[in-house]
């Protein structure tokens, strides 16, 4: 290996770790202090005061509405939710056992079917599409939930705030307040984080000038893995597999000591706490004691009692309460990811529209570990 390679090579950051690959007006991350900001604001203020519908304006727009605005907003995204019947029908062809995520996957690379300027790379067409695809994103969820159990689909009642009526579609019935406002205050904490590898691939796939379908099926694909979107539902499957508070020191050690991961800690950016957890912890105590049942908040509290005595710098991610907080609020658990796709839709459609608008093709290199100087032997003396 020549010189350069060796130099490139020491320079290489296994998973682009902390490498600036762009500038980007919409999410600010300082791990080190804990802070996640939308557009100048601060996470925390956006949880305490905002609900969901002015995120998603004050990440498409970059700044925040009036309330003339707002409404408007509202009432636009609320119109949009209906889902045509001929997709209604698609869906109920799908085999049933299909994982909501790829059904909406598949879903939403469908919907470009539908739009007669799919392929149009304009910035004002591109906002319309992503008003359409955020609104109608809870819908196709909730209609899948209901078609693979042998029910008929609710339709949308644009009254109804985004949260109250995804809920009132998966449960069949308008939702307990605290119900909604909890999941509202989900879907504004996972609004968007930045560069991280689905909104990456979002702006890969739309460098490339292609439509903003693609783009937002690349970003559904990669958040799918359980190492990102995918972490909630294996968080709750953990904790039903331990089944007991009793059995949770135990299920923790063995795990452990044959050095499995443990879903739900741990952040790539965040090193000493990730400032949605707590939020979000709060919330789900909150749910659980409306609920009258903590016994799933109780044995998260154990595990993460139990990591924090052995691994200082181990803490709760946003994966590791939501989980309860969803389960809790009756969401079956395969509609965990769905769930975060319908909030990370604003944060995607933002970098679509801000990767088109300045565009440069993402094309970075690889530190080449390969041999070098081999000579070709013809086949016969091999």
């Amino acid at each position: 290996m020549s010189e350069t390679q060796t130099q490139n090579t020491q320079q290489a950051q296994a998973g682009l770790q902390d490498l600036i690959a762009s500038n980007s007006s919409i999410c600010y991350i300082d791990g080190p202090n804990c802070h996640l900001v939308y557009r100048g604001y601060q996470i925390e203020d956006l949880a305490q005061h905002s609900h969901f519908e002015e995120v998603v304006y004050l990440l498409l727009f970059g700044k925040m509405p009036n309330q003339k605005e707002l409404q408007q907003f509202s009432n636009e995204l609320a119109s949009d939710r209906t889902v045509p019947d001929s997709v209604l029908k698609l869906l109920k062809a799908f085999p049933k056992k299909a994982h909501p995520m790829a059904v909406l996957r598949t879903m939403i690379s469908i919907l470009s079917f539908y739009d007669k300027e799919d392929n149009s790379v304009a910035y004002e067409e591109n906002f319309k599409k992503a008003m359409s695809i955020i609104a109608k994103a809870g819908t196709i969820i909730a209609a899948w939930d209901r078609i693979r159990q042998g029910k008929k689909p609710i339709a949308p009642d644009p009254k109804l705030t985004y949260a109250e009526d995804f809920l009132r579609m998966v449960l069949g019935k308008k939702p307990d307040e605290l119900y909604a406002k909890s999941l509202d205050l989900y879907l504004i904490l996972l609004a968007d984080h930045e560069f991280n590898a689905s909104t990456f691939a979002c702006r890969v796939t739309g460098s490339t000038l292609s439509d903003y379908y693609s783009a937002i099926t690349s970003a559904v694909g990669v958040l799918k893995g359980p190492l990102h979107g995918g972490a909630n539902e294996q968080v709750i499957k953990m904790i039903m597999e331990i089944g007991d508070k009793d059995k949770v020191q135990d299920y923790i050690e063995k795990a452990l000591a044959n050095k499995k991961k443990i879903m739900g800690f741990g952040h790539r950016v965040y090193k000493v706490k990730d400032p949605r957890s707590p939020i979000l912890k709060d919330m789900a105590r909150e749910v659980s004691e409306k609920k009258e049942d903590l016994k799933i908040f109780r044995m998260s509290e154990q595990i993460e009692s139990l990591l924090a005595e052995r691994y200082k710098n181990l803490p709760p991610n946003v994966d590791f309460y939501s989980a309860s907080l969803l389960y809790n609020i009756g969401i079956p658990t395969d509609l965990f990811t769905p769930i975060f796709v319908m909030s990370r839709l604003a944060g995607w459609s933002a970098h679509y529209l801000e990767q088109i608008s300045d565009n440069r093709l993402i094309r970075p290199r690889a530190n080449y570990t390969g041999l070098s100087n081999l000579v070709y032997t013809p086949i016969q003396q091999r």
